[in-house]
């Protein structure tokens, strides 16, 4: 009727184009960007501590945003990413170290190699599936361990590989502060890659193989070629998340780099959620944080009627440790979604406030 303003109840999407927008409101769009522009400022505003746990957040979430590629979008199960991870640093160090090529175009060139090293072991997923797949991983995981060890050339051996700084056409990036812009870069391009990928043929593809893979060869979806090509993918972000990581800490070591590293990525996409692409931020902020939560925990109550009633004598941190496993039990019983789903859970509920139900 004339006069009156017609509000949307929901929402109506008239093309495919629609359906697989970035970003699906101009208010969504907006507030992206916002965010990062109030991000940009952290380095001016929080201490040296959170900036580093900012830092961690953005390197382990590249990571683990090809770990989510091979387990969320294709259905894939891999334990042995925190290998990729490694490989990536070492990569990246000796690149900058032997051949004195630029840490700025070491970095991608790191994620090349070991893109390449990801799609020789992703070979076996052609072929195998579930339990016996995640054994092929875990032998990579082994595989790459051993060759840590053993090749001094590449990786110093039991001498800890040196990491050179930062550094963009002559120009060194030191400290913190500094670092912190070059780790936001890459986590805005790279997870832009991703979202972007996965609203392409190959992306659609990859999740047709998750969701029925034999439907999907009936499509012609070449099955042997995207489940390679997923571990190539997750091996070439676990490389730039590695050799992001070699040059943040300046010194690589093979002993960061075990099943254990391997489970955490694992927890980080289980966490945030399986086959989302904010959620593998969200999970991963989660699990950095979670440790540190548990050390003030354990400081508050050292020495406390709760310590000594444990009977723990002042070993209350080991629940550090415990927590991890705890904490993926409780979501895979009771958020088996991860905190992406309870985000848009919580987005539905106020859009249409006060009559959702």
């Amino acid at each position: 009727m004339a006069g009156q303003t017609l509000i949307p109840a929901g929402d109506f999407r008239t093309s495919y184009a629609a359906d697989t927008t970035v970003f699906p409101t101009t208010t969504s769009r907006n507030a992206m960007i916002v965010g990062i522009a109030l991000i940009c400022l952290a380095p001016h505003i929080v201490n040296a501590y959170v900036l580093s746990l900012l830092i961690q957040i953005g390197i382990f979430g590249i990571a683990a945003l090809g770990l989510n590629i091979v387990v969320g979008f294709t259905g894939q199960i891999s334990i042995g990413h925190a290998a990729f991870f490694g490989f990536g640093a070492f990569t990246s160090a000796y690149l900058s170290n032997r051949f004195g090529i630029p840490v700025f175009f070491c970095i991608p060139l790191a994620g090349a190699v070991t893109a390449a090293v990801g799609l020789i072991f992703g070979l076996p997923a052609a072929r195998l599936k579930g339990l016996y797949l995640a054994i092929a991983t875990l032998a990579a995981q082994y595989i790459l361990l051993d060759f840590f060890a053993r090749a001094e050339w590449f990786t110093g051996g039991s001498v800890p590989a040196s990491a050179e700084p930062f550094s963009i056409f002559g120009y060194m990036l030191r400290g913190d502060k500094q670092y912190f812009y070059v780790v936001l870069a890459y986590v805005i391009v790279c997870y832009l890659l991703v979202t972007n990928l996965i609203r392409s043929r190959d992306g659609r593809a990859l999740v047709a193989v998750r969701d029925h893979y034999l439907s999907a060869e009936i499509m012609g979806i070449n099955l042997t070629k995207y489940r390679t090509l997923s571990f190539g993918l997750a091996a070439f972000f676990a490389g730039v998340g590695g050799a992001l990581y070699a040059h943040y800490n300046q010194v690589v070591s093979n002993e960061g780099f075990g099943i254990d590293r391997s489970i955490i990525f694992l927890a980080m996409i289980i966490i945030g959620g399986l086959g989302s692409i904010m959620g593998t931020l969200m999970g991963t902020a989660f699990m950095v944080l979670l440790p540190e939560s548990m050390e003030w925990l354990s400081v508050a109550l050292r020495d406390s009627p709760i310590d000594q009633f444990l009977g723990l004598k002042n070993n209350i941190a080991f629940l550090r440790e415990m927590a991890i496993g705890i904490i993926i039990i409780v979501f895979l019983v009771f958020e088996p979604d991860g905190l992406a789903h309870r985000w848009r859970q919580i987005k539905a509920y106020w859009k249409l406030y006060p009559f959702s139900h």
